[in-house]
């Protein structure tokens, strides 16, 4: 699992979440990137409750780590299936928790790290079950550089945040204009199960997502947090 260093502090922090959980269609102009519109489950209408989807732990790599272009069964030996980037603010669960109101959600998280929801957009169309497996390929979750102390970022609703590939800016928004708050969504949360120390919360992506292809290196950037740098290979 991911190591990163805790921001202005001495001690790593070892991420080894028991779940994994991702924030679907949280950015207005995101729902309407027409490219999106046959993902199975998605639809250009603002939804009243989070949309939420699993991850698993194995997606997790570091600042810096390769992000694999994954094969799956079936693949044609020269398939080039099509496998995006998206830049999201990403938070850690600081203690159990159940039940908890939104105005005292802030004070359960840890910290916030910048993390790249890698998507493998054909399977997310096609799978019956949903995104699951089109999320959750080996390497698909690249976190860090650091992970911020919640204290250090009183507002995490007031962050620029931006994607660049290969220098060039693909996305750039600000946290202000998530549909669901960061609060909101942790309240959301534990609502419907236990929220356990460690898990990590992906809180959803803006506008600009497109296909990453090997030799691509791929940043994201977000205020107050640093840049998550991560290269790019063909498997």
């Amino acid at each position: 699992m991911p190591v990163l260093p805790f921001s202005h502090h001495d001690t790593p922090y070892t991420l080894a979440p028991s779940k994994i959980i991702g924030v679907g269609l949280n950015y207005r102009e995101h729902i309407s990137e027409q490219h999106m519109q046959s993902v199975r489950g998605f639809d250009a209408g603002i939804p009243t409750e989070p949309v939420i989807f699993s991850k698993t732990p194995n997606v997790l790599i570091g600042h810096g780590d390769p992000i694999p272009l994954a094969r799956a069964p079936g693949d044609a030996e020269d398939a080039r299936p099509r496998i995006d980037y998206e830049a999201e603010l990403a938070f850690v669960v600081k203690d159990d928790c159940r039940n908890v109101p939104v105005e005292k959600a802030l004070d359960h998280i840890l910290g916030y790290t910048c993390m790249n929801d890698v998507s493998r957009r054909d399977i997310q169309k096609g799978d019956v079950s949903g995104w699951f497996r089109g999320k959750s390929f080996d390497g698909f979750g690249p976190v860090g550089p650091v992970l911020v102390p919640a204290e250090e970022i009183p507002d995490p609703q007031d962050l620029e945040i931006r994607c660049r590939l290969n220098g060039k800016v693909v996305q750039e928004a600000h946290t202000g204009q998530m549909i669901f708050t960061v609060a909101e969504l942790l309240s959301y949360l534990s609502h419907n199960f236990t929220m356990k120390a460690g898990d990590l919360v992906a809180t959803g992506t803006p506008s600009g997502v497109g296909p990453l292809t090997g030799d691509d290196v791929v940043e994201v950037e977000i205020e107050g947090i640093g840049v998550l740098r991560n290269p790019v290979i063909q498997t």
